[in-house]
């Protein structure tokens, strides 16, 4: 690991400023990512901006009956909030298939949010990686993909996103609160966040130069019933090959948000209008520009009977 300076910051705008002022600086919280890329080399921050200090750790019921959520809200916490278990069930369920007890405990939702791919060439830095190195390549095009993304790719990166919770997020049409380095705050659409990789596949998320993360907010509950379904190669502690999240409603209609396919958490609302004709009618738009690899295109059928299982459920 290579050495960096740290300190604490007092506020969100500080953090923010603070950040802006060193190139390359980073956010420091539970740090289940961050630590373990710095280690690696992946990330070489020069310095660390600690801001377990803020007080964003809040659970908070909104003006227009929804719900914000502290970037510091534990994981763990989150999913145990009986707010979130009664009214949001996929994220609870969403976050509790994501990783370890021990992991859960000190992960961030703002954290989980900004994840970096589990790609393998991009931890492995003898590799070509557009995202780890610009323009140096992909090594996973034309490598083994069977984990790699089916849909949203591009010719510089076919990597996916490993959040669990933010497919559900995506499903519920969460907001993300942020505030810039001019002290200036705003809000961005969950389904705006997180990028597609494009010719800049680096660029994953919306936010800009020391831009932070306050808190996420949840509209209003929808009803419905609300299932996660992950396929993973292990039971426990493995990141999704496919991964559903669903909303649906007495009468059919409702969301579906999938993981482990794209760059980002996947949805297409248009397909959504198929819902009460059943999966398949829902994947012919769900999955419409989708260019799989040899290695990986099991995975439009996983997805297919995924999709059914979790409507299946949800029906039930």
């Amino acid at each position: 690991m290579k050495s960096f300076t740290y300190e604490r910051a007092t506020s969100p705008a500080e953090a923010a400023a603070k950040a802006a002022k060193t190139p390359g600086a980073r956010f420091i919280a539970g740090g289940t990512n961050l630590l373990d890329l710095m280690k690696l080399e992946i990330e070489t921050p020069p310095h660390l901006i600690d801001v377990n200090g803020l007080g964003l750790d809040k659970i908070e019921a909104t003006d227009d009956g929804g719900l914000r959520i502290g970037a510091l809200v534990r994981n763990t916490d989150l999913a145990a909030d009986d707010r979130v278990r009664r009214d949001y069930g996929v994220l609870s369920r969403a976050l509790l298939a994501g990783a370890s007890g021990q992991l859960r405990n000190k992960a961030t939702t703002a954290g989980n949010l900004l994840q970096r791919t589990r790609c393998p060439y991009f931890y492995d830095t003898a590799q070509a990686c557009n995202k780890r190195a610009p323009g140096s390549g992909c090594s996973a095009i034309g490598g083994f993909s069977r984990q790699h993304a089916v849909v949203g790719a591009s010719t510089a990166c076919i990597a996916t996103h490993p959040s669990d919770m933010a497919v559900a997020m995506r499903v519920l049409d969460a907001q993300v609160e942020t505030v810039k380095p001019d002290g200036k705050t705003r809000r961005i659409k969950i389904a705006d966040f997180h990028k597609l990789p494009g010719t800049t596949p680096h660029i994953e998320t919306a936010l800009q130069t020391g831009e932070f993360i306050t808190a996420v907010t949840l509209p209003k509950p929808i009803g419905g019933s609300h299932v996660y379904h992950k396929i993973r190669d292990r039971a426990s502690y493995a990141f999704a090959l496919v991964s559903v999240a669903a909303v649906i409603q007495p009468d059919g209609t409702g969301r579906v948000a999938l993981g482990g396919v794209a760059h980002k958490p996947w949805r297409v609302e248009k397909a959504e209008t198929d819902l009460p004709k059943g999966a398949k009618a829902v994947m012919a738009k769900l999955m419409a520009d989708a260019t799989p690899t040899p290695e990986n295109e099991f995975k439009i059928t996983l997805v297919e009977r995924t999709l059914s299982a979790a409507l299946m459920d949800a029906r039930a």
